[in-house]
């Protein structure tokens, strides 16, 4: 090589060093930590980074500094002086560089967490609550979403890419609906500023957010967690998985009869009078389509009035197992690949035209029973016109599959998101925790008598705060919706037995539980009404972190048993100004069983704040239940406050 090559290389190898030299220099914040944030008020909150190592890093706040050395790591970490609630600050942090944070406010940060309840976002109930959305301005009430990250080597030191947001009809669509609801009552209340930090994943078992040392109590888990430290075992799953399903969705494609020949079946000029009908909404396999996977169009003509014309329409198919493709008139108008979402489809005003429109959805089933979730919104709405879609439709099997290949949902693994989510936030201070979860635990419920106290203490004992808090933070959760039918007689039920679970996790201090066995949806896992549950556990942060000796922030909680004959005495807690029956009449869901643990449904009566239980047929009564089914239907037993009582049984 020449020498004025060689010379050229050392230079611009030494200008490349002297250039990360000074990047490694300057300092640097975690993502959390910037513009518009939401910082603890009242106790000395945390503030930390990166920078050269044995770096002096100074922070100014409202004229004072406080000031750190770095580490050999290159970290650092201070606490800014005590604030009482306000804003907006600017705080300007100094080493080698100077960074600005704008537009900071002193006031309560909450974490939120938890699995798809406490991710889904206001979008998803935009039609339920439209005027919230629209009158949500609420510059003070600011939240954090923190993307979906797994690891398993060790806890990470940052989260992905986010933002501070305040609520404004834009940016509240993208707030958790629950956090958002939660905030808004604690804020007009108290009318300090609120932070919400929202470290979410749909589907999250609770041992998914447990660190390493948690899950020492937790042998299967920890051996999982230890398998999955191999990045080489993942990736050859995860590649083995992917090449599976693209197998399957090739040949369901290459399969589909509805895709074959001059005019496909989505195409209105298509002849389908020799087709078969169905009710809908329904799942085909009970309308006599034999079982199987793959998939089925179907097919509806609707009359649409010129009235309804040339302007913009929605069209709404509740839910539907598994994805769904919709064409109207020959036009594809939308798709969803998986079944939570609801259908709600906007369409362009020049898509409907007057009298006969062809509607087309092509429906894909990869497991199970495929088809249109009853009791959801089936319709045509346009300039305040309505066209009802449930009834006839005619539909046609397009190709039939085996079940789709498993996926293997890596972030549901132990530890990976405390790894991921957790960690890159413990030095932040906060109020209090929300925690919505539950519903990926209920095949193994006895486990989470376990796993939700020890998530608790897990969680303190990370943040080791100090000053008013400690690490003794407020811990606030919500019991297990009602969800799936409901039963006639008295049944065995996982969701009671974790609902149970929750409600015995109230020993730990410092916690309180919202119940909801009243705001549920019998056929979505999803319910639309996020509001009750914000306002529930807004109350229970109201006694707990506000320390509202006059509020009533839960619903009557068993406390004691007592057998008088052939009939059972309770007693309650949180009875309020008194116990009731919601809606007048007898009370319903209480069962009662003697030694043999055969139940049957009680008679119940109010005695004061007691309740008094018994079944004729039943001598020596030994155990009573209330409430103890996936979905407790019909459920009354409130204090005067109106709030539930959580399900319960006295068998311990």
């Amino acid at each position: 090589m020449k020498p004025y090559v060689l010379h050229r290389l050392s230079i611009l190898y030494l200008g490349l060093l002297l250039a990360s030299q000074l990047a490694f220099g300057q300092v640097k914040l975690p993502r959390l930590v910037s513009d518009g944030m939401v910082l603890q008020r009242d106790v000395p909150a945390t503030l930390w980074g990166w920078a050269k190592a044995g770096e002096s890093v100074s922070v100014t706040l409202n004229s004072k500094t406080s000031t750190a050395i770095t580490g050999q790591d290159g970290k650092w970490k201070l606490q800014l002086p005590p604030m009482k609630a306000g804003g907006p600050y600017q705080i300007q942090i100094k080493a080698s560089n100077e960074l600005t944070l704008n537009d900071v406010l002193f006031g309560d940060v909450w974490l939120c967490s938890g699995q798809s309840n406490m991710v889904l976002p206001m979008e998803r109930v935009k039609e339920r609550y439209a005027t919230e959305i629209a009158q949500a301005n609420y510059p003070a009430i600011r939240h954090f979403f923190v993307p979906m990250r797994y690891n398993f080597q060790g806890p990470l030191e940052d989260v992905l890419p986010g933002r501070w947001e305040s609520a404004s009809p834009q940016n509240v669509m993208r707030f958790s609906a629950v956090a958002y609801f939660f905030a808004k009552d604690l804020y007009e209340k108290y009318h300090v500023p609120i932070g919400l930090i929202n470290a979410s994943v749909g589907g999250t078992p609770a041992e998914a957010w447990l660190s390493a040392e948690a899950l020492k109590a937790f042998p299967e888990q920890l051996a999982m967690a230890e398998k999955v430290k191999d990045s080489t075992y993942v990736k050859g799953i995860q590649q083995s998985e992917q090449t599976a399903i693209r197998a399957w969705y090739t040949q369901l494609r290459q399969r589909d009869k509805g895709w074959q020949g001059e005019k496909n079946w989505a195409n209105p000029a298509y002849d389908a009078s020799n087709w078969p009908s169905m009710q809908l909404p329904g799942f085909w396999e009970d309308a006599g389509v034999p079982p199987g996977n793959g998939v089925v169009w179907f097919r509806k003509e609707i009359d649409v009035p010129a009235s309804m014309t040339n302007k913009p329409a929605k069209l709404f198919l509740g839910r539907i197992v598994d994805a769904d493709s919709v064409f109207i008139n020959g036009v594809f108008a939308g798709t969803i690949g998986y079944q939570y979402p609801p259908r709600r489809y906007d369409l362009p005003a020049n898509l409907l035209k007057a009298g006969k429109n062809t509607l087309v959805v092509r429906v894909i089933n990869t497991n199970g029973k495929g088809g249109f979730i009853p009791d959801k919104r089936y319709e045509l709405i346009a300039d305040g016109q309505t066209i009802d879609l449930k009834g006839n439709w005619q539909y046609q099997v397009g190709a039939t599959m085996p079940p789709l290949p498993g996926t293997t949902f890596f972030q549901y693994k132990p530890g990976g998101l405390f790894n991921g989510m957790i960690a890159p936030l413990v030095h932040y201070t906060i109020k209090g925790a929300l925690w919505y979860q539950g519903e990926a635990n209920t095949a193994h419920p006895s486990d989470y008598t376990q796993l939700l106290p020890a998530l608790i203490a897990d969680w303190r004992r990370n943040w080791q705060q100090t000053g008013a808090t400690s690490g003794n933070f407020p811990f606030l959760y919500v019991q297990l919706a009602n969800y799936l039918p409901a039963n006639a007689q008295p049944v065995e039920s996982q969701w009671a037995e974790l609902r149970e679970a929750q409600r015995k996790t109230l020993s730990v201090s410092n916690t309180a539980m919202a119940v909801i066995t009243d705001a549920g949806e019998w056929n979505d896992i999803h319910p639309l009404n996020k509001e009750t549950v914000g306002k529930r556990l807004a109350l229970a942060a109201e006694k707990l972190a506000y320390s509202d000796t006059k509020v009533v922030y839960s619903g009557p909680l068993y406390q004691s048993m007592k057998r008088e004959g052939n009939k059972i005495i309770l007693t309650f807690s949180n009875v309020g100004s008194g116990l009731l029956a919601k809606g007048g009449g007898a009370l319903k869901q209480f069962a009662i069983a003697g030694p043999d643990k055969r139940f049957v449904w009680a008679n119940a009566r109010l005695k004061g704040n007691q309740v008094v239980v018994w079944n004729d047929q039943i001598a020596e009564p030994t155990v009573v239940r209330y409430a103890w089914a996936d979905n407790p239907e019909g459920a009354n037993l409130y204090n005067k406050e109106g709030l539930p009582a959580s399900p319960f049984t006295t068998d311990f």
